[in-house]
């Protein structure tokens, strides 16, 4: 079928039919963590929103190059432009050295995401990897006359931008509204303008992470890092840049800002962006004080919690919203999400099993009408609760065939199995429990069912030959293994 592919675009407010720069090709950058603590369910959703993003440009054909970036330098406190650098600050307290804080984290944030079955990006850069690409990039700005120097610091000129741009493209933020909201920081009086933003920070003798630059012995703003290593890996022009609502202001707000200053007009086409996780209406994060980490869920040790979540329940329970609408945590709601993952499985397990029939009721429809509508769904900005619910529509059509009051051809059968695994496996990125990202296809699953249905058929052949021994061997065998065999006029069924 031919895909008319909408992408909400946060820049436009409107949904756009996605069209790349390089045609049969996308760039992606998505922001990733700032890694000074534990992986918590507010980066599970940006990494599995943008991760079925990734899973559903390949399927449609297009050669992706993925760039999830890690921070490991140059994030202040409260995002601010003073104060201690948070990996630094983490470093201190433990005793440290500021990148065996970083690796520690970059490999448990890995490690949790595997887990949830998200695929790793095409490249991983780090922002202490591209120090000289981020100087470039300050340069850049300071010779087209949108940056100063103050005390060996670099700051991005916003009010001088903002008489020949626009600053607040992104965010709809006006100058005065932001100039208005802005707090007096320690530090500001080196500044020219409040709104002004760091590009280069000139490292007192107690900061830790420091390299030599032109103008002092520093390191860079976090806003430089995404601007830098974007347009290192995909180009001075990208077609998507992603990551959580919260990152509109004033992250992507400063990157667009950085880019237009250095190269004359903007980098990116689409700007998507993940709503929040919510506990009680808060936005979760660890500024907060109210996460929940990965592991927490996945053991279940957190008061919040009254069981542990298992990594593809947190991976339904995130698929079922759309990613631009918030979600909010409750027990209640991740115990929906496991009997509904469940009820799925347990349907693509039993559709694994059903034998079909020539001349049967049902043909290649029903996985041609699920297929076209579950396209339409991911067509429409990546809709996944709508696909999700045509998969449970289906999941109906799988219980008749199991109970054998429908029926269906071969070639219907083989379409059925493909589409579902296709959707649910392969794009959704779902996969049974105890499954890696190797085993999603159910295979393995596969395999078990007809060794189960060959038992069945051994035990069919005894009782024809009035071998009751070794049928009620069999039968009991299989129930000593908790599997349950009723038989039937239509023949033996079972269920485990």
């Amino acid at each position: 079928m031919t895909h008319q592919l909408l992408v909400y675009n946060t820049l436009t407010r409107t949904k756009e039919r996605f069209k790349p720069i390089h045609e049969g090709h996308v760039g992606m950058y998505v922001c990733g963590p700032t890694v000074y603590g534990d992986a918590h369910l507010g980066h599970a959703r940006p990494a599995i929103t943008f991760d079925v993003v990734f899973r559903y440009l390949k399927h449609l054909g297009y050669k992706v190059r993925y760039v999830r970036n890690i921070t490991d330098v140059g994030h202040l406190e409260h995002d601010a432009d003073e104060g201690e650098d948070k990996i630094a600050k983490k470093a201190r307290l433990e005793q440290l050295e500021p990148m065996e804080v970083a690796q520690h984290y970059t490999n448990r944030f890995n490690a949790a995401m595997a887990k949830l079955n998200v695929l790793p990006p095409s490249i991983e850069p780090h922002a202490t990897g591209h120090i000289i690409e981020q100087e470039q990039l300050v340069q850049q700005i300071i010779d087209n006359g949108y940056a100063y120097e103050s005390n060996g610091s670099i700051y991005f000129d916003v009010v001088k931008y903002n008489q020949e741009h626009r600053y607040g493209v992104l965010s709809g933020r006006n100058l005065e509204d932001v100039h208005d909201a802005s707090r007096a920081l320690d530090g500001v009086g080196e500044k020219r303008h409040q709104v002004d933003f760091a590009l280069w920070k000139k490292a007192q003798p107690e900061h830790i992470m420091r390299w030599p630059s032109p103008w002092s012995e520093g390191f860079p703003g976090w806003h430089c890092e995404c601007t830098a290593m974007g347009r290192k890996y995909l180009g001075a022009h990208f077609d998507i840049h992603g990551g959580g609502m919260d990152l509109v202001f004033p992250h992507h707000e400063c990157e667009i800002a950085q880019a237009v200053a250095a190269q004359g007009e903007p980098m990116v086409k689409y700007w998507m962006h993940n709503n929040m996780i919510t506990i009680a209406g808060k936005k979760m994060g660890k500024s907060y004080n109210n996460f929940i980490t990965l592991d927490e869920f996945f053991t279940g040790q957190h008061d919040l919690l009254e069981q542990p979540y298992s990594p593809m329940t947190i991976r339904f329970f995130i698929l079922q919203a759309h990613y631009r609408s918030t979600v909010d945590f409750s027990n209640e709601a991740l115990q929906a999400s496991k009997k509904g993952f469940d009820r799925l499985m347990d349907a693509i397990a039993q559709l694994d099993r059903i034998q079909p029939q020539a001349g049967a009721a049902l043909g290649t429809e029903v996985a041609d009408n699920l297929a076209r509508r579950c396209y339409e769904a991911m067509d429409d900005d990546f809709n996944t609760p709508i696909v999700i619910s045509h998969l449970f529509d289906a999941c109906r059509t799988i219980n008749q065939l199991a109970d054998k009051t429908q029926t269906i051809t071969p070639e219907g059968l083989q379409q059925l199995r493909q589409v579902m695994h296709t959707f649910a496996f392969t794009l959704l990125g779902l996969c049974q429990e105890g499954s890696s990202a190797a085993t999603a296809d159910n295979s393995r699953e596969t395999a078990f069912g007809h060794a189960v249905d060959l038992l069945l058929e051994l035990r069919a052949k005894a009782k024809a030959a009035k071998d009751w021994a070794t049928s009620d061997k069999i039968r009991d065998d299989l129930a000593s293994f908790g599997f349950e065999v009723k038989d039937t006029k239509d023949g033996a069924v079972w269920k485990l």
